[in-house]
Protein backbone atom coordinates (compact mmCIF):
# COMPACT_ATOMS: atom_id res chain seq x y z
CA UNK A 1 0.00 0.00 0.00
CA UNK A 2 1.17 3.67 -0.54
CA UNK A 3 0.16 6.58 1.74
CA UNK A 4 1.57 10.30 0.94
CA UNK A 5 2.63 12.51 3.62
CA UNK A 6 3.56 15.71 3.35
CA UNK A 7 4.40 15.19 -0.48
CA UNK A 8 6.32 12.29 0.00
CA UNK A 9 4.70 8.39 -0.83
CA UNK A 10 5.65 5.68 1.49
CA UNK A 11 5.50 2.14 0.54
CA UNK A 12 4.11 0.46 4.24
CA UNK A 13 4.37 -3.68 3.14
CA UNK A 14 0.72 -4.59 3.62
CA UNK A 15 1.82 -7.87 3.61
CA UNK A 16 3.27 -8.22 6.96
CA UNK A 17 0.15 -6.40 8.03
CA UNK A 18 -2.89 -8.93 9.55
CA UNK A 19 -5.75 -5.83 9.45
CA UNK A 20 -7.31 -5.27 6.33
CA UNK A 21 -6.63 -1.92 4.86
CA UNK A 22 -9.46 -0.15 5.87
CA UNK A 23 -8.51 -0.47 9.89
CA UNK A 24 -4.76 1.05 8.76
CA UNK A 25 -6.19 3.94 6.93
CA UNK A 26 -8.31 4.44 9.88
CA UNK A 27 -5.64 4.65 12.46
CA UNK A 28 -3.34 6.66 9.94
CA UNK A 29 -5.81 9.49 9.55
CA UNK A 30 -6.04 9.16 13.58
CA UNK A 31 -2.55 9.47 13.82
CA UNK A 32 -2.48 12.78 11.69
CA UNK A 33 -5.85 14.20 13.19
CA UNK A 34 -3.46 14.19 16.56
CA UNK A 35 -6.09 11.67 17.57
CA UNK A 36 -3.70 8.47 18.18
CA UNK A 37 -0.11 8.05 19.64
CA UNK A 38 -0.02 4.45 19.39
CA UNK A 39 -0.91 2.11 16.37
CA UNK A 40 -3.00 -1.01 17.43
CA UNK A 41 -2.67 -3.26 14.81
CA UNK A 42 -1.48 -6.62 14.04
CA UNK A 43 1.76 -6.74 11.55
CA UNK A 44 5.12 -9.27 11.51
CA UNK A 45 8.44 -7.38 11.87
CA UNK A 46 11.46 -9.13 9.40
CA UNK A 47 14.12 -10.88 11.07
CA UNK A 48 17.82 -10.50 11.29
CA UNK A 49 19.78 -7.07 11.66
CA UNK A 50 16.97 -4.93 10.08
CA UNK A 51 14.35 -6.50 12.36
CA UNK A 52 16.33 -6.33 15.41
CA UNK A 53 16.73 -2.34 14.57
CA UNK A 54 12.57 -2.35 14.33
CA UNK A 55 12.01 -3.78 17.77
CA UNK A 56 14.35 -1.59 19.47
CA UNK A 57 12.64 1.67 17.43
CA UNK A 58 8.98 0.27 19.05
CA UNK A 59 9.83 1.06 22.23
CA UNK A 60 10.10 4.85 21.60
CA UNK A 61 7.32 6.74 22.92
CA UNK A 62 5.53 8.90 20.56
CA UNK A 63 6.85 12.91 21.27
CA UNK A 64 10.03 10.84 22.63
CA UNK A 65 13.28 10.07 20.17
CA UNK A 66 16.64 8.25 20.15
CA UNK A 67 19.90 8.87 18.62
CA UNK A 68 21.21 6.15 15.74
CA UNK A 69 23.93 5.82 18.44
CA UNK A 70 21.42 5.06 21.59
CA UNK A 71 20.26 2.07 19.23
CA UNK A 72 23.24 0.59 17.99
CA UNK A 73 24.20 0.12 21.70
CA UNK A 74 20.84 -1.53 22.06
CA UNK A 75 21.60 -3.78 19.21
CA UNK A 76 25.61 -4.14 19.67
CA UNK A 77 26.22 -2.22 15.99
CA UNK A 78 27.43 1.08 14.85
CA UNK A 79 24.99 3.89 13.93
CA UNK A 80 25.60 4.08 10.53
CA UNK A 81 24.29 0.72 10.32
CA UNK A 82 21.06 1.49 12.55
CA UNK A 83 20.51 4.65 9.86
CA UNK A 84 21.09 1.82 6.60
CA UNK A 85 18.32 -0.51 8.51
CA UNK A 86 16.07 2.15 9.53
CA UNK A 87 16.42 3.36 5.59
CA UNK A 88 14.66 -0.33 5.12
CA UNK A 89 11.20 -0.09 7.25
CA UNK A 90 8.54 -2.15 5.57
CA UNK A 91 6.16 -0.33 7.73
CA UNK A 92 7.14 2.98 7.79
CA UNK A 93 5.09 5.69 10.90
CA UNK A 94 4.27 1.81 12.46
CA UNK A 95 7.04 1.45 13.38
CA UNK A 96 8.42 4.95 14.15
CA UNK A 97 11.75 5.21 12.44
CA UNK A 98 11.30 8.93 12.12
CA UNK A 99 11.89 8.77 16.29
CA UNK A 100 15.47 7.97 15.39
CA UNK A 101 18.02 10.58 14.84
CA UNK A 102 21.31 11.95 14.56
CA UNK A 103 23.63 13.40 17.55
CA UNK A 104 23.87 16.19 15.86
CA UNK A 105 21.08 16.76 13.21
CA UNK A 106 17.66 15.29 12.43
CA UNK A 107 19.25 12.82 10.20
CA UNK A 108 17.66 11.00 7.55
CA UNK A 109 14.17 9.45 6.48
CA UNK A 110 13.83 6.71 5.07
CA UNK A 111 16.76 7.06 3.00
CA UNK A 112 16.47 11.14 2.19
CA UNK A 113 19.05 12.67 4.25
CA UNK A 114 17.87 15.77 6.41
CA UNK A 115 14.26 15.01 5.52
CA UNK A 116 11.78 17.42 5.82
CA UNK A 117 9.08 14.89 5.90
CA UNK A 118 10.80 13.91 9.28
CA UNK A 119 10.96 17.16 10.85
CA UNK A 120 7.44 17.44 9.97
CA UNK A 121 6.19 14.08 11.60
CA UNK A 122 8.46 14.85 15.05
CA UNK A 123 6.94 18.14 15.13
CA UNK A 124 3.62 16.56 14.82
CA UNK A 125 4.10 14.38 18.20
CA UNK A 126 5.89 17.48 19.84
Amino acid sequence: MKITIYGRTLNVYEQLIDEPQKEVNDQLNEYFNGDREIFDLEYDIPEGFVGSVLREIQKIDYGETKTYGEIADKVDSIPIAVGQACSKNPLPLIVPCHRVVGKNSVGGYLGESDSEVKRKLLQLEK
